[in-house]
């Protein structure tokens, strides 16, 4: 009986000793990916948006302002079409790059990239629309993005929501 006991505890730790290492993302890496995304994607983003409804957009008040009444929304109100509509370009276009690839051209000048927390291959389109939606989440708490300060694993509200995790490239 006692040998079956240490025979099977050397089974564990050989396959503990297996698992392959994770090098989850650090923080600053995530931030100067998520920046660099900011100015890559969203620059284009508003562009279009401009184009099609007009300059006019550029200048009327943002959700933001709504919500904390600010006199600007009173005069110059958002629209909410074409809101969507760069909502919904953000969307399409953040879940597709991290679909195909994991990453998003801030993510891949930092050398990270956006898996499945569990396979630790590209996530599905389902986590992935769930993660991006998450990020609204994270940024209405604010401390969701403050999340991976705190953790091993570095994985921030939107991550934790959706089953994602944000490594580094090997």
């Amino acid at each position: 009986m006692r040998w079956r006991k240490v025979k099977a505890k050397k089974q564990q730790q050989s396959a503990q000793t297996n698992k392959p290492k994770i090098h989850y993302a650090p923080f600053g890496s995530r931030v100067a990916g998520f920046v660099t995304d900011i100015f890559m994607i969203g620059l284009p983003i508003s562009l279009v948006t401009m184009v099609i409804f007009g300059y006019d957009q550029m200048e009327s008040a943002s959700g933001l302002d709504v919500l904390i009444h600010d006199p600007k929304a009173q005069t110059n109100p958002p629209n909410p079409i074409a809101s969507i509509t760069q909502i919904a370009l953000f969307l399409i276009i953040y879940v597709w790059l991290w679909h195909k690839s994991g990453q998003t051209p801030g993510k891949k000048l930092s050398r990270i990239r956006v898996v499945d927390a569990v396979t630790l291959q590209n996530a599905s389109i389902l986590k992935l629309t769930i993660r991006f939606f998450g990020y609204f989440i994270s940024l209405i708490t604010l401390i969701g993005f403050f999340i991976p300060l705190l953790r091993k694993d570095n994985r921030s509200l939107h991550d934790l929501i959706s089953g994602t995790a944000v490594i580094r490239e090997e």
